[in-house]
């Protein structure tokens, strides 16, 4: 019944698909064959059943059924297109026979894993959307796949599931649990992926696209791409931004990781030095005990035959059997014949062996201290770079912050340590407290999101409202790694990254089922603690000096939601399944030894000691990791007993005076020999007493320990010799020692030996001593011994300060291959062979090629800051092996060579690598950059850590983007080379020994620069780095400018507005201020010699800086421009005199066009002092704080009080600053002045209104104040100007003509278009007895001439008036008009006009427009003037009248005329070389300049240019 009743169903179905599909059921047996598409939505088909009947079918559509299997395709073989949505369906099945399907769409079912698709390989479109699904797999086969949608499933990983469907196009992954951006890099691999959806709007997002810069990640990994989510990214802008912003945070992360990698340097410096220091005492012990007993061997060795014995103690009490002695002692201190006497010095030998193994084991301490401090800042350094690393690759969503005392969570971290740790607990171990030496703040924002979420999800499904008070039960408990796994560093980075493992994963590792933490130190550190102990007590090879085996720790600080717990029950395994309505189980630790504490609390220290056990300390189990987020890491140490006592204790018992007592008593002890003189040179006499023979000949041993000898030429005569000391003297070479055939053994220790060069044909040497000397070459020495000393069995070189210590021996073994002791130690075979292995593999073959490169054309888009060749060797490294199947044009698809640490010597067989553009030969022993001619495509070069002293050999690698030549001999840039390299954007040459950037500058297109640890010293050289607009990483930390070069950062900030970041550090926007206030306008020596051209200050005779912005001069030390004689600085923003008051032989000094206030800076005591004064007080040529306070307005007393400046200054132009106040100017100050111009041109200028702060002057020859506004002139205005010959006053407004009386020696006198109205005024020039010319043109007083026969007539010595000669003729006419008009003066009437005067005999007088142009000056009228500038005079005189007449002209005209008004008055110079001058018929003028008059002006002797 129940087979009819379900055949009787299938048929009530296969009627509903008919009806639903338009065919007849009756008819189905023929129809159905032609039906190729089928659907049925919503009811009516719980089961696929009827299929049978449709075996062309093609297309198959089922809708919202409750299907729970496929089933029945086996008769459709054709099927192409299958749909079975919004159904039941729990798993793939039934398709085997449907291997035509190039569609499949089974979304919205409840489909768990992707399997039994093996053979669908013609699949196309697949999706399983909105299913179960948690994992990627079963995809392998579906090579030709070109469409899948995974949304709204529960995926977190992608891994490498989706590799092999390399024709993938449109992937769908939202609405999954995707948190990583590892996981998003990984679809890099997809070649053709052209669209990708991760938050879909229809979905909800993965936690990955709430991170930042998800889209700029994605479209830099996948740039292929053309839509992602819901954009069109096809846009070639959009993918070279992201481009962009990958390259600037590559570069950003490079530059901190360098830093990280500098900072460990530098404590391995710290760490040296300290070592140093701490070698002193022991070093100087162990010399002064070796000293002795060699002496003492000595005298030992005198003895008879039977008793001669040792010498040559090392440190460690290894002795060698030596004969003969040297003797200088004389026959009373001769011990050899008595037994007494060498029984006393055999023991005080073996008293002086026992200080010396205990000051060597100091040695051994003091260098395990070294070597446990090293490798705590090398752990931490590389911490830092995986840290660095780990942000770089999230793209900045994992950031691990380094705290400081100054952060409040970093107090709050130590004090909850701290607040967890009991003594009680540790007491056992001596331990008193805990140092925290550094705490790491976790931002990772996916674990996060994460950790809310999951936490708002479960408080969200409570019903009691007790949620609100969640966070009462969260708690920050301690977590570190199973130290049985010594994965510490990884699991930390893990945790840090991802977060904690599942309790599946934790199974799967053999660990227990849940995460395990604690709230007490003790707790958690006790399984770290117990293993450390096993290895200890395992491992007794190894003498640790740290009697804490576990002193450093470290420990992670989680934040956990210990909510919906319960205490653990004994008995039970750990596992989820037994707790499952909890999240987490707990059990409550007592300390097994709490017990056993003493009733007698210790002495209470410094150090947080924690409260004692405490009965709530717990250790919980917790199930779920997403509960658990991860916030701190701390590293701490412990602290001990002995560490408080002592803490610089090294671990010796004895302390250093004990010791050195110790040594005293011993060195003390009998016999106590005499000391010898000093044997400072040798001859033929002296060798045959030390040695005791008759014939240099017969000498086989030759003790000269403990002289001060630094050559024995005579040595090599001693063709016999053995065995030869030359121990405590002061060789630093040993090119003596040569040619000695029969020599076994050389005794060369306690010298200054630099080098080994010179040793040469000691074909017999066997052993030979070089400790405590300065040799440093390995590799140059070594090769000296190889070639020379052939035999040579033992050697000791340590205790030299070798360069590469880590490789000496290695170095040394590789070569010296008959060695069976090397440092007192024996060479045991295996590491011989290593030596020599790595020392034959030098040289660049067929079979290194092979091994070490690749063919990939394209460069990984890896978040990574390894060289594109050391990324692209591991992982596509040349299939082919060495074999003939090998092509012919083989090396021309290599693209990339990684040949690091190969020892390799010399760059050979690269020239048929024509395509080859990534190299990295890093840690090999290249001399030279050669062999590289034909691999012009080379884009990346790196040549770290060689031994390369220049950069010929690049000149060709015009493609070359990135140059790196760490740690090599470099001691310049070579410009010619630097020149061929138009594309280099990257250049790190850190660690040489560079002196200047010259060079540099070439290298236009450079984005980044690593020159840090050279030895530039200059200021000049940022110089070299202007020209580099793109430049925006700089580093030049560990360079002696840094340290020199006052306010050295913001220095280099102001020169290179570009610059983002420098020295590993970003650059603020207020150092970009700073920067301003402090440089912009500065004029430095660098500054000036980049506007020259060259450096040779002392050269420099006149400088002509105009329209720079010099606001300050700093041209310190003023002494480098020593022949300075003219400065021009016109248009430029100066207030003051600056540095150029210290320039020691300035004479002519143009500052017109500037905002000169005073020569120094006025200091305004009422108010405090602005930023700029603050900046400006640090530079000590500012001139801050150096005057006293100005005179305020009005004030005009004496200066005397003030320190005169520039003695030698001469000249000085100040036209056009705006001056208003000459007192505020201090210019008595300059006391050498001989002439000054304060004149203006245009309206605008120097607003001058008193004529005052003069009062030094006194050896002033010309003033020039036109067009100011004067209106008056005060009684002390000229009263130091007994000597001035030359007043300019012009265009002012003065109406009176007073205290002109101290100008005795005045000849010019040029008042021109004032106010003057009253001749009577000028009546007041009597006063002037020496004026020859005078111009009141543009007067009211003189507007008709009227003045001219009253100023003729009262100034007998005036040669010139208003720009026109006085002739006799004019001279004889003014006095008969004088006459006349006395005569008339009693009759009332109009006077005649002078021009209607004409006596019998006399030339009619000049009209005052006439000019002097075209006229004829007779010699008589030459002879009768008396002065040699009268002529020169009326010439100017003549020009400026005109420039007068026409005034009124545009400010270009204004400019020129200006300018030829300086050029006529510089034509005349007071003193015995003054101009001679002429005019040509014409009326041209000839001047004749003295060479002195040039030192006036700036520009060789030029005027400067209004």
């Amino acid at each position: 019944m129940s087979e009819k009743r379900k055949h009787h169903g299938d048929e009530e179905v296969v009627k509903e698909l008919c009806l639903a599909n338009g065919v007849s059921y009756e008819n189905i047996a023929h129809e159905g064959s032609n039906v190729s598409s089928l659907e049925i939505f919503f009811s009516g088909f719980p089961r696929m059943v009827g299929l049978s009947f449709f075996p062309r079918l093609c297309q198959f559509t089922i809708l919202g059924q409750n299907i729970k299997h496929i089933e029945g395709l086996e008769c459709c073989p054709l099927l192409r297109e299958l749909w079975v949505v919004q159904c039941h369906l729990t798993g793939i099945s039934g398709l085997q026979n449907c291997q035509q399907l190039e569609k499949l769409y089974l979304y919205d079912n409840q489909i768990c894993e992707i399997k039994n698709l093996e053979l669908q390989i013609k699949l196309e479109v697949l999706w399983l959307n909105n299913n179960c699904i948690t994992q990627i797999q079963g995809l392998n086969t579906l090579q030709n796949l070109n469409e899948l949608n995974l949304a709204d499933n529960n995926i977190e990983k992608i891994g490498h599931s989706l590799d092999p469907n390399v024709r993938l196009q449109n992937l769908n992954l939202s609405g999954n649990k995707i948190s990583s951006f590892k996981e998003l890099t990984l679809l890099a691999r997809l070649p053709h992926l052209k669209e990708l959806a991760l938050k879909d709007p229809t979905s909800t997002s993965n936690p990955v696209c709430l991170l930042c810069n998800y889209a700029t990640h994605v479209l830099y990994h996948i740039p292929s791409l053309q839509r992602l989510d819901t954009y069109d990214v096809f846009c070639k802008q959009v993918k070279e931004a992201a481009e962009s912003t990958v390259m600037k945070k590559i570069m950003y992360y490079n530059m901190r990781v360098r830093t990280a990698q500098r900072n460990l340097a530098e404590s391995q410096l710290s760490l040296m030095e300290r070592k140093k220091t701490m070698l002193q005492l022991p070093g100087e012990c162990i010399r002064t005990l070796n000293r002795t007993l060699k002496n003492l061997e000595g005298e030992l060795s005198k003895a008879p035959a039977s008793c001669k014995k040792s010498a040559c103690t090392t440190e460690e009490g290894t002795t060698h059997l030596v004969e003969g002695s040297i003797d200088r002692s004389d026959p009373a201190t001769d011990f050899s014949r008595n037994p007494a006497t060498e029984h006393e010095i055999l023991s005080k030998i073996d008293a002086l062996r026992e200080r010396l193994v205990l000051w060597t084991r100091r040695l051994d301490e003091i260098e395990a201290s070294y070597k446990r401090g090293l490798t705590q800042a090398t752990n931490m350094m590389e911490y830092t770079v995986q840290f660095l690393l780990m942000e770089l690759e999230s793209v900045g969503n994992i950031r691990l912050e380094e705290g400081s005392s100054k952060d409040p969570w970093f107090t709050s971290c130590c004090d909850l340590l701290h607040s967890r740790f009991s003594h009680s607990d540790f007491k056992v171990h001596n331990i008193t407290g805990i140092k925290i030496n550094r705490v790491i703040r976790i931002h990772n924002s996916a674990l996060r999101l994460c950790f809310e979420d999951k936490l708002h999800t479960l408080l969200a499904s409570e019903e009691s409202p007790s949620h609100r008070n969640y966070r009462r039960r969260l708690e920050h408990l301690f977590y570190i790694p199973d130290p049985e796994k010594n994965s510490e560093r990884e699991d930390i980075l893990c945790i840090s990254e991802e977060g904690f493992k599942t309790t599946k994963q934790n199974k799967a590792l053999d660990g227990e089922g849940a995460i395990l933490l604690s709230n007490s130190l003790s707790v958690v550190e006790q399984p770290r603690i117990e293993h450390a102990l096993r290895q200890a007590s395992q491992d007794d090879s190894k003498h640790s000096t740290d009697t804490i085996h576990f002193r450093h720790g470290q420990i992670i600080v989680s934040k956990v939601f210990v909510g919906h717990s319960m205490p653990i029950r004994e008995g039970d395994p750990l596992d989820r399944s037994r707790y499952p309505r909890v999240y987490s189980v707990y059990r409550n630790v007592d300390t097994k030894h709490r017990i056993a504490m003493n009733e007698e609390r210790p002495n209470s220290t410094k150090m947080h000691t924690g409260p004692e056990c405490s009965p709530r300390r717990r250790q919980w189990f917790v199930f779920d990791h997403e509960l658990v987020l991860p916030e701190y890491i701390i590293h701490f140490e412990y602290i001990t007993t002995g560490d408080q006592e002592q803490p610089h204790s090294t671990g010796i018992d004895d302390t250093p005076f004990n010791n050195i007592s110790l040594d005293r008593e011993v060195l003390n002890m009998e016999p106590v020999l005499k000391p010898q003189p000093r044997l400072r040179s040798l001859d033929d006499k002296i060798l045959l007493n030390v040695a005791r023979a008759n014939v240099l000949s017969q000498i086989t041993v030759l003790n000269l320990h403990g002289n001060s000898l630094s050559k024995i030429k005579e040595i090599s005569r001693l063709t016999s010799l053995r065995h030869l000391t030359i121990s405590f003297n002061e060789f630093t070479h040993l090119d003596d020692i040569s040619h000695m055939p029969n020599l076994e053994f050389l005794d060369a220790s306690y010298n200054r030996l630099v080098t080994l060069e010179g040793l040469r044909r000691l074909g017999q040497l066997k052993q030979l001593d070089l400790r405590w000397n300065q040799l440093t070459k390995s590799k140059e020495d070594t090769a000296v011994l190889k070639k020379h000393t052939p035999a040579l069995l033992k050697l000791d070189t340590r205790y030299n300060p070798w360069i590469k210590a880590k490789t000496v021996r290695m170095t040394i073994l590789g070569r010296l291959t008959t060695l069976t002791h090397l440092d007192d130690t024996m060479v045991a075979e295996e590491e011989a062979a290593l030596a020599v292995r790595m020392a034959a593999g030098s040289k660049i073959n067929q079979a290194s090629l092979l091994a070490h490169s690749s063919t990939n054309s394209d460069r990984p888009r890896s978040l990574s800051l390894l060289s594109t060749a050391q990324l692209l060797c591991p992982l596509s490294p040349v299939t082919c092996g060495l074999s003939r199947e090998l092509e012919l044009d083989w090396t021309t698809k290599i693209t990339a060579l990684n040949l690091d640490s190969q020892r390799i010597s010399k760059l050979i067989n690269l020239n048929k690598l024509v395509n080859l553009r990534w190299a990295s030969f890093n840690d090999n022993d290249i001399s030279k950059v050669e062999g590289l001619d034909s691999c012009v495509k080379l884009e990346e070069l790196s040549l770290n850590n060689n031994s390369i002293n220049t950069l010929n050999g690049l000149s060709k690698l015009h493609c070359l983007n990135k140059l790196s030549l760490d740690g090599n001999q470099l001691s310049s840039l070579d410009a010619a080379a630097l020149d061929r390299l138009p594309n280099l954007a990257f250049m790190s040459v850190e660690n040489n020994y560079i002196i200047s950037l010259h060079g540099i500058q070439r290298v236009r297109s450079l984005l980044e620069l690593y020159i840090g640890n050279n030895q530039i010293s200059t200021s000049r050289d940022i110089y070299y780095l202007k020209g580099l607009t793109n430049l925006i990483i700089l580093d030049l930390y560990g360079n002696p400018l840094v340290e020199e070069l006052e306010n050295y950062r913001i220095y280099v900030v102001f020169h290179l507005p570009s610059l983002k970041a420098l020295d590993g550090i970003a650059v603020e926007v207020t150092e970009c201020e700073s920067a301003k206030d402090m440089f912009g306008g500065r004029l430095t020596r660098d500054m000036v010699a980049e506007k020259l051209g060259h450096s040779n200050y002392t050269d420099i005779t006149h400088l002509t800086l105009q329209s720079c912005s010099i606001r300050m001069v700093d041209l310190s030390p003023a002494d480098l421009f020593c022949s300075l004689r003219s400065v021009n600085f016109d248009h430029n923003h100066l207030t003051s005199f600056s540095g150029l008051i210290y320039l020691p032989n300035l004479k002519s000094l143009c500052l017109n066009y500037n905002h000169i206030e005073s020569i120094l800076p006025r200091q305004k005591t009422q108010f405090p002092l602005t930023n700029r004064q603050i900046l400006y007080s640090k530079v000590h040529s500012s001139g801050y704080g150096q005057h006293s306070q100005s005179k305020g307005k009005g004030e005009t007393g004496p200066t005397g009080s003030l320190e005169p400046l520039m003695g030698s200054l001469e000249v000085l132009h100040l036209s056009h600053n705006g001056i208003s106040n000459m007192a505020n100017l201090q210019l008595s100050r300059l006391t050498n002045l001989k002439a000054l111009f304060l004149q203006v041109s245009l309206a605008i200028g120097n607003e001058i209104s008193q004529v005052e702060g003069l009062e030094g002057l006194h050896q002033l020859r010309e003033l020039v104040l036109d067009r100011n506004r004067i209106k008056a002139l005060a009684d002390n205005s000229f009263i130091a100007q007994n000597v001035l010959l030359e007043l300019h006053l012009a265009e002012n407004r003065i109406r009176e003509l007073n205290h002109l009386d101290p100008l005795t020696e005045l000849r010019k006198l040029f008042l021109g278009m004032n106010k003057l109205q009253d001749i009577t005024e000028l009546d007041k020039l009597e006063v002037l007895p020496s004026l020859t010319e005078l111009s009141v043109v543009g007067n009211p007083v003189a507007k008709n001439s009227l003045h001219r026969p009253e100023m003729v007539l009262r100034l007998s010595q005036l040669q010139v008036l208003d720009g026109v000669m006085v002739t006799l003729e004019e001279r004889t006419r003014a006095e008969l008009i004088n006459s006349d008009s006395s005569a008339c003066s009693q009759y009332p009437g109009p006077s005649l006009p002078t021009t209607e005067i004409n006596l019998p005999g006399l030339l009619p007088l000049m009209s005052r427009n006439t000019s002097l142009r075209g006229m004829t000056i007779s010699a008589g009228l030459q002879n009768f003037m008396h002065g040699h500038d009268i002529l020169s005079s009326n010439m100017e005189e003549a020009q400026f009248h005109y420039t007068y007449k026409h005034k009124k002209h545009k400010h270009g005209n204004a400019v020129r005329n200006g300018q030829a008004d300086i050029t006529m008055r510089h034509i005349r110079r007071a003193g015995s070389n003054l101009p001679t001058t002429g005019l040509l018929h014409d009326g041209n003028i000839i001047t004749h300049r003295s060479q002195e008059q040039d030192s006036r002006f700036p520009n060789c002797g030029k005027p400067p240019p209004m």
